[in-house]
């Protein structure tokens, strides 16, 4: 493609999502809800169903199967249980089918990854899915909460991860699962599983072994202000600490089929920034790779700010979270904060009143959910869309 066709269709693609242009900024429509925010995201979630199609839809209705009806539950006896997710297996699958039903798009995390399904043992079904990622390298609030200088920043941000995904599923979402999967992220399982993973792994960039501690989990809101993260407390401490707000930057508007357009175009006729010879060659992601393109055939780099601003939070997993990762401690005084006492926090404070409340979970029908086999679309109604923030 040329470079005014590129200009040409790079131009169609955000007035199609819906955002202004003008002059060297892309804007958002006026009087954005959160039913606005979904619709703006709409093309690149599409994308990611069509992307998925070929390696889900032939399995689409055994994992349907997972899903569990309304009939299939009885609250009182709920009881969850966190799986890590093996690659290549079935379980790898229903966390990549319950992730396209989410709002908007959700990464597929970048380098060290972990990720779990929750599982109701009562009747086998997906009660929810979790998964963390490295955390981005510069993000000014959550590094001036931990309050970082460069150096700290760059020994320890090991210890951080960032929760890509996390959400409740169907009919579980019903019954304010969304906040159990969210307490489930700062347990003493994920702290483990993190350090059978990743203690005394090598790190090819550090040249060193690392210890395998997680000390913090930061995650950002999906639409506006959290329902799931906010106030949500155990033991009378806030689980998930509000501590900023995104910048409003991101590729996401880049990502409905366009970005392999992009990618080729740059590959073509951009040279990629120098990096240190152990990181490999080629573009450092694919924010570089759009933003060296809009350079090159003349289009504002501005146009990577979106404008949609997410809540940031934090969720120390020790007292003394931030003295560690500043470097003034050397040890982690650790919150115990075990799977199963979480749960029977979260049932009596949340899950039991729920039910006797709101009882839309009994009618719920897991063909509802389906992507290709029937006409509903990813995400559905409001009635489907996963419990996640």
């Amino acid at each position: 493609m040329n470079r005014e066709d590129l200009r040409a269709l790079i131009r169609s693609s955000l007035r199609k999502q819906g955002f202004r242009l003008r002059d060297n900024r892309i804007s958002l429509p006026t009087q954005l809800d959160k039913q606005g925010l979904r619709d703006l995201h709409r093309e690149a979630v599409r994308h990611n169903v069509d992307v998925a199609c070929a390696s889900l839809r032939p399995r689409e209705e055994r994992l349907l199967g997972r899903i569990a009806s309304g009939d299939e539950i009885t609250p009182g006896l709920i009881a969850p249980a966190l799986v890590e997710v093996v690659p290549g297996s079935d379980d790898e699958l229903l966390f990549r089918y319950a992730k396209l039903h989410w709002s908007i798009p959700t990464s597929s995390g970048y380098g060290r990854r972990l990720r779990f399904i929750i599982i109701d043992k009562q009747n086998g079904k997906l009660m929810g899915i979790l998964g963390l990622g490295d955390p981005v390298f510069r993000l000014g609030d959550r590094d001036a909460w931990i309050g970082w200088t460069g150096s700290a920043q760059r020994e320890n941000l090991r210890h951080v991860m960032d929760a890509f995904v996390l959400g409740a599923v169907p009919p579980y979402s019903f019954l304010l699962c969304g906040k159990l999967i969210a307490m489930l992220a700062a347990s003493n399982e994920v702290k483990d599983a993190f350090r059978r993973k990743y203690g005394r792994s090598w790190s090819v960039i550090r040249h060193e072994y690392m210890d395998g501690r997680l000390a913090l989990v930061t995650t950002n809101s999906a639409l506006g202000r959290s329902s799931i993260y906010n106030r949500l407390k155990y033991r009378g401490r806030l689980v998930f600490e509000h501590i900023g707000f995104t910048r409003g930057s991101g590729e996401f508007q880049f990502s409905n089929g366009l970005y392999s357009t992009i990618q080729l175009y740059a590959a073509r006729y951009c040279e990629p920034t120098a990096k240190r010879e152990s990181w490999g060659t080629g573009f450092r992601n694919r924010r570089e790779v759009i933003k060296k393109c809009l350079a090159k055939i003349g289009l504002p780099t501005e146009w990577l700010y979106h404008g949609i601003r997410r809540e940031i939070f934090a969720v120390p997993l020790a007292r003394n979270s931030r003295e560690f990762l500043r470097g003034e401690h050397s040890k982690l005084l650790w919150h115990d904060m075990p799977a199963d006492e979480l749960f029977d926090f979260f049932r009596d404070r949340y899950l039991l009143p729920r039910s006797q409340r709101d009882d839309r979970f009994k009618i719920w029908n897991p063909a509802q959910w389906a992507v290709w086999c029937t006409q509903t679309p990813a995400g559905g109604n409001n009635a489907s869309r996963p419990d996640r923030s």
